[in-house]
C-alpha cells in the first residue's frame, strides 16, 4: 500500500508543482486523505521536488546552458555583465537569496507548525484572491528582458513566501511578476528558472540528512520516495509545456477558483473532523 500511495503522491507532485496551486499543500492534503492518514513530511516533499525541477532543467536545457555560460563569462570579463543572459544568471542568484536565508532561519517552523492544514486552507484562499487581483490589475507590458535587479529581489521575496504550504512557489512569484507589470508568460518563465537553485538546494539538503544522519521520517521510506520522485519528473515535464501555452492565452481565473474551492472544502473537512490538522 505504501508503494501505491507514494506513486499517487508523485503524480500529485508532478501535476501541481508548476501550477499556482501549491504542490506542498496538495501533498499535505492528499497524504491526510490516504489510508495512512499521515503527513508525508517535509523531507518527502523536498526530495520529490527534485524530480519536477529535473524536468525544468531538461525542458529549459538550452536556455540554462546559455545563461550559465554567459554568467561564467561575466566573471572573467569575456562577457559584459549587461549581456541579457549574464544578467539573468545574476538575477537568479539574487532572487534565490531570500528563500535560502529564511528557509534556514525558520527551518523548524517550516517542518512543523506551518504544515498545519488550518494554515494551508487559509493560505490557499488568501493567496488565491491576491493572484486574482494581480491578474486583473497588472499592466502586463513588461517582458523578461526588462527584468531589473530590484524586481529580481522582489520576485525572490515572493518565492520565499512559498515556504508556507498553500502559498505556492509559482503562485507567489507569478503574482509578484503580474503586480510589477510583467506578462503572464514572462512571470511564469522566470518563476521556473528562479525555482531551480532553491528547490535543488532544499531537496539535496533533505536527501543528505536522510542518507547520512537521521533517516527519512514519515510513512514512506527512501525507495518509495524515489518512486514518487521519478513519477513527478515524467508528469512534471508534460505539465510545463501545457502550462506555458495555457497562460500565454488565458488568465489565472481557473487556478484562483480552484484554490478558493479547495481551501473552503478543506475547512469543512477539518471542521467536521474528517481529517486531522
Amino acid at each position: 500500500m505504501n508503494w501505491l500511495e507514494a506513486a499517487l503522491l508523485g503524480l500529485v507532485q508532478g501535476l501541481t508543482e508548476f501550477l499556482p496551486i501549491s504542490s506542498s499543500a496538495h501533498l499535505r492534503i492528499v497524504g491526510a486523505l490516504l489510508p495512512a492518514a499521515a503527513d508525508p513530511g517535509a523531507a518527502f516533499t523536498a526530495i520529490t521536488q527534485l524530480g519536477t525541477e529535473s524536468a525544468v532543467i531538461l525542458y529549459f536545457w538550452r536556455d540554462i546552458v546559455r545563461i550559465v555560460r554567459a554568467w561564467a563569462g561575466s566573471l572573467t570579463g569575456r562577457v559584459p555583465r549587461q549581456n541579457p543572459d549574464a544578467r539573468m544568471g545574476w538575477l537568479v542568484i539574487l532572487g534565490s537569496l531570500p528563500i535560502i536565508v529564511l528557509g534556514l532561519l525558520f527551518q523548524d517552523q517550516i517542518e512543523s507548525v506551518l504544515r498545519s492544514l488550518w494554515i494551508v486552507a487559509t493560505t490557499l484562499i488568501v493567496f488565491g484572491v491576491v493572484l486574482a487581483v494581480a491578474d486583473a490589475v497588472g499592466r502586463q507590458d513588461r517582458e523578461l528582458s526588462q527584468l531589473t535587479y530590484k524586481h529580481g529581489l522582489y520576485y525572490g521575496l515572493a518565492q520565499a513566501m512559498a515556504l508556507i504550504p498553500g502559498v505556492s512557489r509559482s503562485g507567489g512569484t507569478i503574482t509578484a511578476g503580474l503586480l510589477m507589470g510583467y506578462t503572464r508568460e514572462a512571470a511564469a518563465r522566470y518563476s521556473f528558472l528562479l525555482a531551480i537553485p532553491a528547490v535543488f538546494g532544499s531537496g539535496l539538503y533533505q536527501l543528505y540528512k536522510v542518507l547520512s544522519k537521521e533517516g527519512i521520517t514519515g510513512p514512506y521510506g527512501l525507495p518509495e520516495t524515489a518512486l514518487a520522485t521519478a513519477i513527478a519528473f515524467v508528469v512534471g515535464y508534460i505539465i510545463i509545456g501545457w502550462f506555458l501555452k495555457y497562460v500565454s492565452t488565458r488568465g489565472y481565473s481557473l487556478f484562483v477558483w480552484y484554490r478558493i474551492i479547495l481551501g473552503l472544502a478543506l475547512y469543512l473537512l477539518l471542521g467536521f473532523n474528517v481529517i486531522s490538522a
